[in-house]
């Protein structure tokens, strides 16, 4: 194992969530009961799917019910980032991650890469899950916060002929795209800052390094791919005026 689980391990985790909280807290981000709670969550989490997910993965409607619970906490989780006044259309968030993660991972079983076995299947979709609700966030804020910034710009481009949608994304594409910066700087990056989970956790599993770092480059470019997707479409909502934030008048 990497690591040994046991009181001295809990030990320095709860250690290591104090001080990451206390940083926040420090250096006043505002976010210090965020990283608390994210932290207790992980771990309370972590502790449920790991009774869970061996029964799960032994039935496929279990399985394909399980990958929708997966899909349907960060359809809540992007919603709830990029829109946060309830009942304003934060359901849309859906849209990315579902137009980014479902023909990648449906390429993957019709052609046999990935087999429809939950061994293989919920860590593969997690992980591009993970990485549509990332871009869709990032993606859907910066756009977002762009036009709150420029709104001047989007209504001059109005006032000398341009289509709303056409004028919302002359202001908002630039920055929507820095959503994929994270993404791309990571593929840049791989076995010479960082070896992702992957690539460990193949070797861990008894994986040569050439059949590690392929499955890594393979989880690697499919983000890359979804995180395009996700974003493009994260932009063309926030355009269309589906993915909005209420007026401070309305407030």
């Amino acid at each position: 194992m990497l690591l040994d689980v046991n009181v001295t391990f809990g030990a320095v985790l709860a250690v290591l969530l104090v001080l990451a909280a206390g940083v926040v807290a420090l250096a006043r981000l505002g976010r210090a009961r965020d990283t608390l709670i994210a932290g207790g969550r992980a771990a309370v989490q972590l502790v449920a799917v790991s009774l869970v997910i061996g029964w799960v993965m032994r039935y496929l409607p279990l399985l394909l019910a399980f990958l929708l619970l997966m899909y349907g906490v960060a359809v809540w989780t992007a919603g709830r980032r990029v829109v946060p006044a309830p009942g304003r259309g934060w359901w849309w968030a859906g849209v990315p991650i579902a137009a980014g993660v479902v023909p990648v991972v449906g390429a993957l079983l019709l052609t046999g890469l990935v087999p429809v076995r939950g061994v293989a299947l919920i860590p593969v979709t997690g992980i591009l899950i993970g990485g549509a609700l990332t871009a869709t966030v990032l993606g859907g804020r910066r756009a977002l916060d762009e036009l709150e910034t420029r709104r001047g710009e989007v209504e001059a481009g109005l006032a000398l002929g341009l289509p709303e949608r056409e004028a919302r994304l002359e202001v908002a594409r630039k920055a929507a795209s820095d959503a994929l910066l994270p993404g791309l700087d990571q593929t840049r990056t791989v076995g010479l800052v960082t070896l992702p989970g992957a690539f460990v956790g193949m070797l861990l599993g008894g994986a040569s390094v050439w059949e590690a770092g392929a499955v890594q480059l393979f989880v690697l470019v499919a983000l890359l791919v979804v995180q395009a997707v996700a974003v493009a479409a994260a932009l063309e909502l926030v355009a269309r005026g589906r993915l909005a934030r209420p007026s401070p008048a309305r407030l």
